[in-house]
């Protein structure tokens, strides 16, 4: 069992400020298993459980006022995505002053794919995005590179049988998630080929028009079908941040997929002799551990930054961190050494530190303000 008590004090936190908590995340990265373990430390005296993708418990929210009773209990309700018309219901309830009811709502879908709903629940809810499992969380187990991060991979017996359940997984998202959120338009075998162009794309900026002209479709659609693969938490995308300089600075955004074990499964990469060999195994690693550091930082997608001048020097993650400039680099390699781009980026973005992470064990300084660290155990700058 791996210890998610992190979370289950951020639910309990939210708790003590707002009546309603959504857990957001990807399927199966063990919201359900989180809102049962906080049950366990529950004080109140009745809870009920819906889930969403039991046809009975989607029948019986029908008639919501019916299924939830007239006394305060805590309800949590799986999988909202299916029923997002509920929000407005839940604001009525929660306004009352003589039942106090708590809910504590799951959902597959960020909440830009939720929002129009969960605008009626201004100030009174809380989101917590739920990943998969974290190098933290699992001690700095090695596999997590390879496997990723959902549970069943990571647990897995062996790596065939991770990726074995990554391949049923990645078929069930599109086959069945996909339409259920409403994109039934989509089709499966067209959104998994653009899925695997992005793995190709992974850590390189992102260019609509080669993905259209591949794909025979229009720009426009590109960045709806993009849309869909970052809102179910599927993929990143990295912002470019501008500084205010005369030379040619990208502008536009990089893409990473954020499970590094669906990365790998896209590109039947099934072992770790596979992933060494392969042209993309610097990519891998730097999404994997830049995917680690967000994390770690609690950052908002919004606010992660790469830098970057054509032809010249770049960064590839940019953080505001408790009023400090602090940048990254992630160079899968032995022994980083210091390079003109990195000291290009500490005076152009006067930067307060530039961390680069590698897969080695030890740290050191290859300046004043440039220190090269291990990717585990986490710290905190």
């Amino acid at each position: 069992m791996i210890n998610r008590q992190t979370y289950i004090q951020q639910i309990s936190q939210a708790f003590e400020v707002h009546p309603v908590v959504v857990l957001l995340g990807p399927r199966q990265s063990g919201k359900t298993t989180l809102a049962k373990e906080y049950l366990k430390s529950y004080n109140g005296s009745k809870t009920l459980y819906f889930d969403l993708e039991d046809m009975r418990d989607l029948q019986a929210l029908q008639t919501p006022l019916i299924a939830f009773g007239q006394s305060s209990c805590l309800i949590i309700i799986d999988e909202i995505q299916r029923l997002p018309d509920l929000f407005p219901t839940l604001r009525v309830l929660v306004d009352q002053h003589d039942i106090s009811y708590k809910f504590l709502i799951l959902g597959s879908a960020s909440r830009d794919l939720i929002r129009q709903s969960s605008e009626t629940l201004a100030g009174r809810l809380q989101y917590i995005e739920i990943n998969p499992f974290d190098i933290q969380e699992v001690k700095g187990n090695a596999a997590l590179h390879l496997r990723g991060g959902f549970p069943k991979a990571f647990l897995a017996s062996t790596n065939a049988q991770a990726f074995q359940w990554l391949e049923s997984y990645i078929r069930t998202f599109l086959e069945r998630d996909i339409p259920a959120l409403g994109f039934s338009s989509v089709p499966a075998q067209t959104l998994r080929r653009f899925w695997t162009m992005l793995a190709h794309y992974h850590g390189n900026v992102l260019n609509n028009s080669d993905l259209g002209r591949s794909l025979g479709v229009s720009d426009h659609t590109i960045r709806y079908y993009l849309d869909i693969l970052c809102g179910t938490f599927m993929v990143r995308q990295l912002l470019p941040w501008f500084e205010n300089v005369s030379k040619r600075q990208v502008k536009r955004p990089k893409v990473y997929l954020r499970d590094s074990g669906i990365f790998h499964q896209l590109l039947s990469i099934d072992s770790m002799e596979a992933l060494l060999r392969h042209p993309k195994a610097g990519a891998s690693w730097e999404g994997y551990a830049m995917e680690q550091i967000i994390r770690a930082y609690q950052m908002p997608a919004e606010n992660c930054y790469f830098w970057g001048v054509h032809g010249q020097a770049e960064l590839d993650l940019f953080l505001f961190h408790k009023g400090k400039r602090l940048g990254f680099e992630f160079k899968f390699t032995d022994a980083p050494a210091l390079n003109k781009s990195m000291k290009q980026a500490i005076e152009t973005l006067q930067l307060d530190l530039l961390t680069v992470i590698y897969p080695g064990p030890k740290n050191y300084r290859l300046a004043e303000n440039i220190h090269v660290k291990p990717l585990y155990p986490l710290w905190m700058s």
